[in-house]
């Protein structure tokens, strides 16, 4: 117990601390992560008003389990199909930024004097935007709805994917200590065939394995198991060479695509937040008051070059995707910090050892300092907007204008053999990663294994059946997928010069599966070449013709794509999650909005003919979803109910009208209050009254005055149950229910 002494007095020392900073900072208003920075700098030997941190190296083992948990919450929320969602301006503009600012932080780090290996990191750390602030920033300014905070969105989901990918390249380059091309590439390789690999592997198989032990999975199983991937997926990517974040995030990329992502995530939050908090704070506990007071300028400067840096290249990327002049100073004004990726980077290089002690301190300040900006530098893109709109050249604007309104997708033959060729590359390259992956455990494990408990040749041959009867399904798939699609149909058809390049495609396939086949025979059988082309022949013309590769390849694929899109499929269904067109929608002027219909809008109950949204406001709904039950395309008919969620489509500013128009249409105003009351009156029958002689039908008492009679008193005190066939009689006493203006129009007079 000795021993773990100093461990817990830190640990509680940190959380005590964490928790304070947490609660004023809650109070503030401001960023947690900000808070659990202060609690670290509080608990570090440079604050001396408080204990300090004894067995510091533990805090950094803690923290280092809290990237891989916060890596593995990342991949958990946003997965690597989302690349494909977030469509085409997102990536131009994403790779803009990260590009230009690695490029802007190592200048700037160079023109400090600091080594290339620092220059290089800092490029990385300034380059990433903060999904976290940016998003609740959004929420308190109340833009959340904005086109252009949609792909500001877009730009930080893929941003946070790239960072992983950049953790590897940098992780590779400092290992390497030196910027040798040929060495870069191979390791980008080789991260492209890991990442496919196990993506590909780890959908097909986890989600099955999860829904086949789904009866004994409860919440504590659950985490377990989860964990357990996880750190199984960490040790497996530090013994083939990349960082444990890495792996944490593949890992939660997997299980985001299977049904229980939506439970592990909300099961692994406490684990994350904990773990993570306790990363943070060893972040504070890097920050050195005396070296930032000694590196002031570099602070000064780094920050105008991320403030700049950012909102200049976010700018020049959207504009470059195509989108209005508007649209890309908003996204640029909102990308202006830097937050926790540059702390995560920032730790990389410390624990590589290849970054200076100065550094650290440094980003944590810019950033800090980015962070608070960030309100002020979205309300600025206003002005800056209008500023622009003034001071640029006409013909540049017109420039602009124009190729915004030029980056329509293109049709015809162009757009279609692109769609086609990109179907085509795409099945090459997932099919051939798992054909290398097959050979390359077939040579290492399966033909050792046949050698030592297969005498002879038979080894050979047994060995050599196993391995091409795996590649089977996905040689088939590589050389017959997309030779009956949509797209090589119209090419076909469409003009004769468009056969020989599709024949071309099918030819170029076909002896790439030839190749794999080749391969393998050439390695196992050492017998003349033409007999090894005779038998891959055979082979080849077998996987063309066989029945059975045909249904492995198709079941294969309807398996992976059913765990793939169960998830999507779901959400879609019970209407949380936009449907896949949604994302395209962002090339045009057009939005995709979900309106929750409240209880009290007089809205509910309505048709949709009545309504006419689409004159009125100029949206149109696409989708209601009820409870359970989604209704797409409603009819004119549909009526709008209470609690109903519609998807309503428009422009930016249709949609700002309409939800406007749907908080005035809420009768729940305090002046109103008072006339939806309800109120208990009598009303005397007497000579006079209009209503002596007449039974309730006919007075029309509930259907005219929408009152109620609740009872009749006879003149003798009797109380009597209405009879609505029954004449009023002088001196009968009318108990009415209703609410005030109509009691009031009901007796002809006010109380």
């Amino acid at each position: 117990m000795d021993n773990l002494a100093p461990l817990i007095a830190d640990l509680a020392l940190i959380l005590i601390c964490a928790g304070i900073m947490t609660l004023i900072f809650k109070k503030l208003k401001q960023p947690l992560v900000l808070g659990y920075i202060v609690a670290g700098f509080i608990a570090s030997p440079h604050f001396t008003l408080t204990p300090s941190v004894m067995d510091a190296a533990s805090i950094h083992v803690w923290s280092d389990i809290g990237v891989i948990f916060l890596l593995f919450a990342l991949g958990l929320e946003f997965s690597f199909k989302k690349i494909v969602k977030v469509g085409g301006p997102a990536i131009i503009a994403a790779l803009t930024i990260i590009i230009g600012m690695i490029f802007l932080g190592f200048v700037v780090g160079s023109a400090f004097g600091w080594s290339k290996m620092d220059a290089l990191f800092l490029g990385g750390m300034i380059c990433m935007s903060s999904t976290t602030i940016i998003y609740k920033a959004f929420q308190d300014l109340g833009l959340s709805q904005k086109r252009f905070a949609g792909l500001v969105m877009s730009i930080l989901i893929l941003e946070d994917i790239l960072a992983v990918v950049l953790m590897v390249i940098l992780s590779t380059v400092a290992v390497s200590t030196n910027f040798e091309g040929g060495e870069l590439v191979m390791s980008i390789l080789k991260l492209v065939f890991f990442l496919v690999l196990w993506l590909l592997v780890g959908i097909y198989i986890i989600p099955l394995i999860l829904r086949k032990t789904r009866s004994l999975m409860n919440d504590e199983t659950l985490l377990v198991v989860s964990l357990g991937l996880c750190f199984m997926m960490v040790v497996i990517a530090a013994k083939t060479g990349f960082s444990a974040a890495f792996g944490a995030f593949i890992m939660g990329s997997i299980l985001s695509e299977t049904l229980e992502a939506e439970h592990i995530e909300r099961l692994v939050k406490p684990v994350k937040d904990l773990f993570g908090a306790i990363f943070f704070v060893s972040v504070g506990m890097m920050v050195d008051p005396a070296m930032i007071g000694q590196y002031w300028l570099p602070i000064l400067i780094i920050t105008i070059t991320v403030i700049l840096g950012q909102s200049f290249f976010a700018t020049v990327g959207v504009l470059l995707s195509g989108q209005p002049l508007k649209t890309a100073v908003q996204s640029g004004c909102a990308l202006t910090q830097i937050g926790e990726f540059s702390f995560i980077i920032a730790s990389l290089g410390v624990a590589l050892g290849v970054t200076s002690n100065f550094l650290y301190p440094i980003v944590v300040a810019v950033s800090v300092i980015t962070i608070f900006l960030t309100p002020y530098m979205i309300r600025l893109s206003g002005p800056a907007y209008g500023f622009l709109q003034s001071h640029l050249p006409t013909k540049l604007l017109s420039f602009l204008e124009s190729y915004a309104g030029s980056a329509e997708p293109r049709s015809g033959a162009d757009n279609t053999w692109r769609q086609y060729l990109g179907n085509v590359i795409s099945a090459v390259l997932i099919y051939g990663i798992l054909c290398i992956a097959i050979c390359i455990i077939g040579f290492t494990a399966l033909v050792p294994l046949a050698e030592r408990w297969i005498p002879g040749i038979w080894s050979h041959v047994v060995a050599a059946f196993v391995i091409l009867a795996l590649l089977a399904p996905f040689l088939r798939a590589m050389m017959i997928k997309y030779n009956k699609s949509e797209e090589f149909s119209t090419l076909w058809e469409e003009s004769k010069s468009n056969r020989a390049p599709l024949v071309a495609s099918v030819v170029i396939r076909i002896l790439l599966a030839m190749g794999f086949v080749l391969y393998t025979l050439a390695r196992l059988f050492h017998v003349s070449v033409l007999l090894i082309l005779l038998l891959a022949l055979l082979v080849i013309g077998y996987m063309l013709f066989s029945r059975w590769a045909k249904h492995s390849a198709h079941r294969l694929e309807e398996t992976f794509m059913t765990n793939l899109r169960s998830r999507d499929m779901q959400a879609e269904q019970a209407g949380q999650k936009k449907p896949e067109y949604a994302s395209r929608l962002l090339d045009k002027d057009l939005h995709l909005a979900d309106f929750d219909i409240p209880a009290e809008v007089d809205w509910a109950g309505s048709e949709l003919s009545s309504l006419n949204f689409g004159q009125r406001y100029g949206v149109h709904v696409v989708s209601i979803m009820r409870g359970n039950r989604r209704i797409n395309i409603p009819k004119a008919s549909t009526r709008l109910f209470p609690q109903d969620r519609i998807q309503v489509i428009g422009t930016d500013k249709d949609l700002e009208i309409f939800g406007k128009a749907l908080e005035r249409h809420q009768d729940d105003s305090p002046e109103n209050w008072s006339n939806d009351e309800m109120v208990l009156r009598r009303l005397i029958i007497g000579p006079t009254s209009p209503f002596l002689g007449l039974n309730l039908v006919q007075a029309g008492i509930r259907d005219k005055y929408h009152c109620l009679v609740a009872g009749i008193e006879k003149p003798d005190g009797t109380l009597h149950v209405p009879n609505a066939q029954l004449p009023f009689e002088d001196g009968d006493i009318l108990w009415l229910v209703g609410e005030h203006k109509d009691i009031d129009a009901l007796m002809g007079e006010k109380y």
